[in-house]
Order: structure tokens, then C-alpha cells, then sequence
């Protein structure tokens, strides 16, 4: 193919048909649209043989063939099966063995025509076909459509069937112009091209799929007592995945009305016996899960604070505030450690990675510092070392980074969100993708995707490699935080509501109640069957999973 596509005198192609024409479309439907098909063949039906007459014949012949690779067309994964079936009794020939052509042959797996619908649609759904998809949009509607990537991928074809292949409007003779039009109309013509990169894969997941089985049917081969890191790694993403695929099962344990405003942020120790709560009224509270009491009560400031997390090693907590600041609490001492004066507006948003502190503020910037605990200082005081500012137009209202701590995202309050590259601080992207606020988003573990939720009551998952807006959900009403596992998200509603979500079927598949007003603020433990919600009707509320 490629010494004679060389070898061939300008303009060059592989292939001298084509994967989609009207011919090929009416060769799948003649069973139930016959009047096209007489229509394009002059009132007469294709001889016997070259009809569509078994599904094992066509494929062998796309397979084999040198000139047949005809598509599939959307009804092999649609519902109605009647283009399978000769129900109008066509008189449609006699093939050269002395056979009728009457309904289509099916493979042997398939036991009527409705069923080989349903094992198509499935298929065309499997894990195989998600992690390969990108590559056939590449070919089609992408960048190996055309140019040197084209010539690689032998993804040739005449160049009357590409778009601005012949300037039509140049061609003065009207019978020439006439011919072109007709043999582009009839040979096939290939799509607009839509991507010049290289698309993104679907999102998968990133855990192998278990059965929604109890959990006592999940088999465990026997290990040795102190089972290996891979062992142990296998177990949790196991639990991980059987409590993803039981979320629904999430049932209310406890509730508590612990603040006086709606609570803005939620921290949990390791062995989870402290939450630590942050609110607007501006307050950092310490909970008891044992003795389901308030053990402590913090105010810093008389503003309120944004959020909260503790650091690694159950010592410290840290709380944003909308007073410009970011305090430092000593957990083991009970006092306020340090004061970090970081921002000319209020803070709105912090994360901790790896020693680095980064924050995010209605100053238009997201900093990032390097910090030094105090207890490894002689004078108990955190050291902090600005090493970036990164610059936007409008106050940012978010920020989250990937599990690598290789990549930051920030959203702002009129919509866009802004990827940068946290070795260099530089700018990788901004897309406008809302037209309001930008309320939370979260990355995957892949490190690739990041869904976002704002106040235009979407859902959006981006590639951050590309730049590239994957898919949108439109939802009833701004869901203000949430957790995802790649295909499933758990949201937590204006209206109080838990939501579950089927990312990729684009619906709510449980509604639980919840809190009286909005669910402001989420936290998840790692093996993904504890939550705990605040709200803007001052409670925290205690989730788990009941299988």
C-alpha cells in the first residue's frame, strides 16, 4: 500500500473508495427504505450477492478486502431491528447457490436480531472500546485525518472526499462542475476535521470493577501475616471500589449542630476520634467522635474562616480567613501558633503538599509557600519562604492540585479556570468555562482530569493536558461540593441534598436527605465508606456506608 501510494503520481491517495457514502448507508437499510435504494440504482435492487445478506460475509470482506471498508451505521446500536429483517417480503433476488435473500444472518452468539442490538450496544460500551475510542476519533475527526500523521496511520483517501479538496467556485465549465459535485455527493465524503491534537481517552476507572456483591462474596487468597505493599495496595483499591459501587447504601449515623454560621470547611485526624470544622462565624471547632462533644472552640479573628486542614502528623491545623490571613493552631499545645499575613483580600481556599503551603484569595493570586513546621525551629515558629505568585485577572475561589503534586488548577469568580505547571508557575490553559462563579472541583487520581461544579449548575470534566472540556452535565441546581471516583460523583446539593451521579449517563441515580440548607462542605475518608457533610444549617453530619 505504501510503495504504490509512493510510487503514485500527485495528488496521492491509498485508497480509491471510501467508509461512508449513500451507497453504503441504503446497502444496511434496503430491507426497510427500498424505494432509496431503487432510487440510487436506476429502479432496480444490487445484484443478489453484493446485498447485505450476513453479518460474517460483510465483516470478512471489510477484513479481507481491498475496496470494502464500509462503516457501521448508527443503527446497529440503536433499538429498532427491522433493518435486519426482510418484513416487507422484497422480492430482493436469488443468490448463485439458490438461496433467497431474506432477513440478514446473524453470528451464531446472537439469538434473534433484537439481541445482536443489545450485544452491539454493549460492545460499543465495553471496557476495550472506552480505552480505545480516542484513537478512532484521531483517525476520523482528528489530526491523523490529514497531513504526514494521515500518511502513518494509511488514512489516505481521494481528495475530493476532503473538505476544500477543489475549489468549486474556480471551475467555469458547468458540466465539469456538475460531475464533481455528484461524484462527491455519491463516493463519500470524509467529516470536518475537529481535532489538530491529539484527543484525550475516556475516562475510566482508575480501580478494576467488582460485582455489587456483599462483601462477603468478595474471594481473598490467603497471604502471608504481613502482606506485602502491592498485596495491601490491591485489598484497598478492592474496598475502594466495592464502597464506590455501594455508595447509594450511604445512611445518616449521627448529626450535630456544632457552629452558629454555615461551616466552610471540614478536617479529620488519622485515627478520625477529631474533626476540626471551620465557619462563618468564625470559629475553628474541635469534635469529639468519642465523647460526641465540643472539645474546643477557637476564634481568631471576628471574620469568617474559609478553610481548614491538618497537617501531616496530627500537630497542626491550618485555617483561611477572610481577614487576609492564614492561622496556624497547635493541636498537642491548644493555642494559636502562627499568623501567616499572605494576602491583600480574604483567603478563600488552602492545600498542603510535600512541605509547600499554596493558598488562594479574592486578591486575584494563588501563592505558594514553602514552610517549615515549628517544632523542628528553636523558637516554635513556622518559617515561610514565598517561592511563587501566580497572577490572575479576578478573585479565585478555588484551588486543588493532582495527586503528584505536579499540576494546579484554580478557579475564579467569573468562570475560568486556569492550569499551571507548579514546577515552573507557568500557565498551561485557562478555560472560560462558566459564565458565574467557580464554586469547587476536584482531580482524579489519574492526574489528568478535573471535574468542576459552578454556579451554572454544570458539571464539567477537563482534560488539563489539552485544555480540552470532555463532557458537561447540566444539573437542577449548583451542587457546592462534592467527591468522584471517575464515573460516580457524590454531591452535596443547594438544596441539602446528597446526589449520586452517573457521570457518564448524565443523571442522578439516588437522592438522600440531608441537611435543611446547602451542603457547603465534604469529607471523605480513604477507604471511601465514611463521609462527613456541613451545611448552611450549622450541622456537621455523620455518613457511612451500610452494605
Amino acid at each position: 500500500l505504501q510503495t504504490r501510494y509512493q510510487e503514485m503520481p500527485e495528488p496521492k491517495f491509498m485508497y480509491g473508495s471510501h467508509y461512508s457514502s449513500p451507497g453504503y448507508v441504503l446497502f444496511y437499510l434496503v430491507r426497510v427504505a427500498p424505494e432509496y435504494m431503487l432510487c440510487l440504482q436506476n429502479g432496480k435492487f444490487d445484484h443478489a450477492d453484493r446485498m447485505f445478506n450476513s453479518l460474517a460475509e460483510t465483516w470478512k470482506n471489510c477484513l479481507d478486502g481491498a475496496t470494502d471498508f464500509k462503516e457501521l451505521i448508527p443503527e446497529f446500536y440503536e433499538n429498532d431491528s427491522s433493518f435486519l429483517v426482510n418484513s416487507l417480503k422484497l422480492d430482493l433476488g436469488k443468490r448463485q447457490g439458490g438461496k433467497m435473500v431474506e432477513d440478514v444472518e446473524l453470528p451464531p452468539w446472537a439469538s434473534g436480531p433484537d439481541d445482536f442490538l443489545q450485544k452491539s450496544r454493549e460492545a460499543l460500551e465495553s471496557q476495550y472500546v472506552s480505552e480505545h475510542l480516542h484513537e478512532w476519533i484521531d483517525i476520523i475527526f482528528g489530526y491523523k485525518q490529514k497531513g504526514s500523521e494521515a500518511v502513518a496511520a494509511h488514512n489516505v483517501f481521494h481528495p475530493l472526499t476532503y473538505e476544500g479538496g477543489v475549489d468549486l467556485n474556480s471551475i467555469m465549465d458547468p458540466n465539469e462542475k456538475v460531475a464533481l459535485l455528484t461524484q462527491i455527493l455519491e463516493f463519500g465524503q470524509t467529516p470536518k476535521q475537529l481535532f489538530t491534537t491529539p484527543h484525550p481517552q475516556r475516562i475510566m476507572p482508575k480501580l478494576k470493577s467488582l460485582s455489587r456483591t456483599s462483601s462477603h462474596s468478595v474471594s481473598i487468597t490467603e497471604s502471608p501475616v504481613s502482606p506485602n505493599e502491592e498485596s495491601f495496595e490491591d485489598l484497598t483499591e478492592e474496598s475502594i471500589t466495592l464502597a464506590w459501587n455501594n455508595i447509594a447504601k450511604l445512611k445518616l449515623d449521627e448529626q450535630y449542630k456544632i457552629h452558629k454560621e454555615a461551616i466552610t470547611g471540614i478536617a479529620v485526624t488519622c485515627n478520625g476520634s477529631s474533626v476540626f470544622t471551620t465557619s462563618q462565624d468564625s470559629t475553628l471547632k474541635m469534635f469529639s467522635k468519642e465523647s460526641k462533644t465540643i472539645q474546643r472552640s477557637v476564634s481568631f479573628s471576628n471574620m469568617a474562616l474559609s478553610s481548614c486542614l491538618i497537617l501531616p502528623g496530627d500537630t497542626t491545623v491550618i485555617s483561611s480567613s477572610w481577614d487576609n490571613r492564614i492561622y496556624f493552631y497547635s493541636i498537642a499545645f491548644g493555642r494559636q501558633q502562627d499568623i501567616l499575613m499572605g494576602h491583600d483580600d480574604a483567603v478563600s481556599k488552602i492545600c498542603w503538599r510535600d512541605g509547600h503551603l499554596y493558598s488562594a484569595s479574592w486578591d486575584s493570586t494563588v501563592k505558594v509557600w514553602h514552610c517549615v513546621p515549628g517544632e523542628t525551629l528553636s523558637n516554635k515558629k513556622h518559617h515561610f519562604e514565598l517561592l511563587a505568585e501566580l497572577e490572575h485577572e479576578v478573585s479565585v475561589n478555588t484551588i486543588d492540585l493532582n495527586a503528584a503534586n505536579t499540576i494546579l488548577a484554580s478557579g475564579t469568580k467569573e468562570g475560568t479556570i486556569s492550569v499551571w505547571d507548579v514546577s515552573t508557575a507557568t500557565k498551561t490553559c485557562a478555560l472560560l468555562l462558566l459564565f458565574l462563579l467557580v464554586s469547587f472541583f476536584f482531580f482524579f487520581p489519574d492526574s489528568r482530569h478535573l471535574l468542576s461544579a459552578g454556579e451554572d449548575c454544570c458539571f464539567k470534566v477537563i482534560d488539563v493536558q489539552t485544555g480540552m472540556l470532555i463532557s458537561s452535565v447540566t444539573t437542577d441546581e449548583p451542587q457546592r461540593c462534592f467527591k468522584w471516583d471517575g464515573n460516580t460523583i457524590l454531591s452535596g446539593s443547594q438544596s441539602g441534598e446528597l446526589l449520586i451521579w452517573d457521570l457518564l449517563g448524565g443523571k442522578v441515580t439516588e437522592r438522600i436527605k440531608g441537611h435543611t440548607g446547602a451542603v457547603t462542605s465534604m469529607w471523605m475518608n480513604e477507604q471511601c465508606n465514611s463521609v462527613i457533610t456541613g451545611g448552611e444549617d450549622k450541622q456537621i453530619m455523620f455518613w457511612k456506608l451500610q452494605y
